[in-house]
């Protein structure tokens, strides 16, 4: 009694050819329509029967479906550094010993706060020198102008005098803005950071005794390719809702900032090396929870419109393509090469190769190839998205 043995690889869509052996009998069936010989499995011998005439391939039973058109939300995700809208270092305008320390580090001030007082020995002794000569001269002004009154001087007299007055009024004022230079102020709200000098240390011009940082509103800054700007830009810009960019930031715990962001700024420039972009997003922070320097993830959401969609499941890759097997109007199947728009959890946004109305294999890709003639079951592209779990083959 012979044995029937026979051999098929497939894999992606390639395929090699099909042989049957029967005893010392070989049937080898080529690709390109010569007939192919059928084996019942359990049975011994041959057997099996020959196609009908103009018949080429073996009929399989598949699920298929269609492109869809929907709105749906596409997010992209990006590395971030979080930074304060305002941060400096403040330092000292005067040289002197530390005499005073106001606040504690990580303390909320007030603009105009003062925060370190120095003791600048040289300046008290300047501005009290000053004033004493300002005196002086003020004596020889109102002298002066007695005299002028009786008419022993001339106006010129006094009018010299007046200048000399003035001019010892200024240097007054310049030892007294000196001076005010020891106390130092806070310029806008903000945190105070770690304090680098001690009560008691000897100050020069130009220390950094801490750093100020306004957190109110925090700066995100992140790179986008260029073609994502693009994108982004026409969005802005091309009158399209006020969410069509929905910003928001994840936190290196994973969980989301509770505050929506928006686009703030867009750099002049791209990058030549990395050919990307920085975009800042701003984030209200009225709980104080973000910091400078922090990092985090931004999520960029965008609507896009009647955008033809597809289970990824109904794709297959070759060589870095993306293709689907398109079902025509006699159930022949005819390889397809597609462009990926955007991928989403378990769908690809189509950019071209599909339109709405087509019948695409979902399931049991692999089990034909370019130009078979199937029987298929057509499954509703709603219910097949509402359902979907898993990604392309």
């Amino acid at each position: 009694m012979s044995t029937l043995s026979v051999t098929a690889y497939h894999k992606l869509g390639e395929y090699t050819s099909l042989f049957a052996v029967a005893g010392t009998d070989t049937i080898h069936a080529e690709e390109h329509g010569e007939s192919q010989a059928h084996a019942e499995h359990g049975e011994e011998g041959h057997g099996g029967d020959e196609h009908s005439e103009g018949e080429h391939h073996a009929v399989h039973k598949i699920l298929v479906t269609s492109p869809v058109a929907k709105d749906v939300i596409s997010t992209q995700q990006y590395v971030c550094q979080i930074h304060s809208r305002s941060h400096i270092e403040v330092r000292a305008l005067e040289g002197g010993y530390l005499e005073q320390i106001h606040i504690k580090e990580g303390q909320a001030v007030k603009k105009g706060d003062v925060l370190f007082h120095i003791l600048p020995v040289l300046y008290e002794a300047r501005l009290d020198a000053d004033r004493a000569e300002a005196q002086v001269v003020q004596v020889e002004y109102n002298n002066t102008l007695k005299l002028v009154e009786q008419k022993i001087v001339s106006p010129q007299e006094l009018a010299l005098v007046e200048a000399k007055l003035n001019k010892a009024k200024a240097k007054v004022k310049l030892a007294q803005a000196e001076l005010d230079f020891a106390d130092i102020k806070a310029p806008f709200d903000g945190i105070v950071d770690r304090q680098h000098e001690q009560l008691g240390s000897l100050i020069e011009e130009g220390d950094v005794l801490t750093t100020l940082s306004d957190n109110d509103v925090m700066w995100v800054y992140f790179n986008v390719p260029e073609a994502r700007y693009l994108e982004y830009k026409q969005a802005m810009d091309g009158g399209e809702d006020a969410h069509a960019l929905d910003v928001e930031l994840v936190l290196a715990n994973h969980e989301k900032f509770p505050q929506p962001g928006e686009i703030g700024a867009i750099e002049a420039e791209f990058n030549h090396e990395t050919g990307n972009i920085a975009f800042r997003a701003d984030f209200p922070n009225p709980q104080s929870l973000l910091r400078h320097g922090q990092t985090g993830t931004v999520l960029i959401h965008r609507t896009l419109n009647d955008a033809i969609v597809i289970p990824q499941r109904a794709t297959f890759e070759i060589l870095a393509k993306r293709y689907a097997y398109v079902v025509d109007e006699d159930g022949v199947i005819h390889q397809r090469d597609i462009t990926i728009k955007n991928e989403m959890d378990d769908i690809f946004v189509i950019n071209h190769g599909l339109e709405v109305g087509e019948r695409i294999i979902l399931e049991g890709i692999r089990q034909v190839r370019d130009g078979d003639k199937i029987e298929y079951e057509f499954r509703d592209p709603e219910d097949v998205l509402a359902r979907l779990k898993n990604h392309a083959e």
